[in-house]
């Protein structure tokens, strides 16, 4: 079964113009209801970094979890945020982007990767007290622009240095759409192998016509947990092709059919979180 985390964050973060406080809630509430594993919702960043999530704390009050079996996770981009984020009980996963790209994550979060392994190693423990979880996502995670190295060996030196703090979940991310079959199968494949201990989820980032590929790519080689967005809005504001988007959820659904491992949605609630999509994100 393919287990789906729902990224509207993602989608609406790098929005030009802000998108209501209520029409946020009224999508997340849609959501909600369709039933996905996990919902990216929010984060707890900069309002200067990030004006569009500036209401995250606003929206988070207002979401209906009462029947919804679903998770939330909420990103950060360092210790203070977390801290925020582990104020919310109703939040289960924190996640922090860390890159194997040194200048990458210089840029992302104005620290060094030995300094943002610091924050990390303080997140678990902060996630240790509160019962919730963190989720690290090794942005630059299928290779980068600036000719810092790349491999799945790399990947997998960070991913040892997360095993060592204890992180149970890791998710590879695709931050601008770089990654190919010959990528995603080799490092799914090796990473699975030697940590399986940890749950790895793919946040891939795809062109129309490159998505079946990169998702078959992942599922062969041993991943089951897909990160999404519906409609595939948003995601890689650093590509150069402005067709490149997030995965669309509609689509790892259609691949789940295929394979026989549909997850286990309200789909009959579909329909109408498809149709706010729409109008958030035609409409502004």
């Amino acid at each position: 079964m393919l287990h789906l985390t729902e990224c509207p964050r993602d989608a609406m973060q790098g929005w030009s113009t802000f998108i209501p406080t209520t029409d946020k809630i009224a999508y997340l509430n849609a959501l909600l209801r369709v039933g996905f594993d996990t919902l990216d919702f929010g984060s707890f960043v900069s309002p200067k970094a990030i004006p569009q999530l500036a209401d995250t704390a606003e929206v988070l009050e207002a979401l209906d979890l009462s029947h919804s079996a679903t998770h939330l996770l909420a990103i950060v981009a360092n210790l203070r945020g977390a801290e925020t984020a582990a104020q919310y009980p109703q939040i289960r996963f924190i996640g922090f982007p860390l890159s194997v790209s040194e200048t990458f994550q210089q840029r992302n979060t104005n620290k060094s990767i030995a300094e943002a392994l610091d924050d990390v190693a303080r997140m678990q423990e902060l996630c240790a007290r509160t019962g919730q979880e963190q989720v690290v996502y090794l942005s630059m995670g299928f290779g980068n622009p600036y000719g810092d190295a790349w491999s799945p060996a790399v990947l997998g030196k960070f991913t040892q240095k997360l095993a060592d703090l204890q992180v149970g979940i890791v998710a590879l991310s695709d931050t601008i759409g770089v990654s190919t079959p010959t990528t995603i199968g080799p490092a799914f494949r090796e990473l699975t192998a030697a940590f399986p201990q940890i749950r790895f989820g793919a946040h891939l980032h795809t062109t129309p016509d490159t998505w079946r590929e990169k998702v078959q790519a992942a599922y062969e080689a041993g991943c089951r947990h897909f990160d999404g967005a519906l409609g595939g809005y948003g995601g890689c504001p650093m590509a150069a092709d402005q067709l490149t988007g997030n995965m669309p959820t509609e689509h790892l659904l259609e691949f789940a059919r295929e394979v026989g491992a549909e997850p286990n949605l309200r789909l009959e609630a579909l329909p109408a979180a498809m149709q706010l999509n729409q109008r958030i994100f035609m409409g502004h």
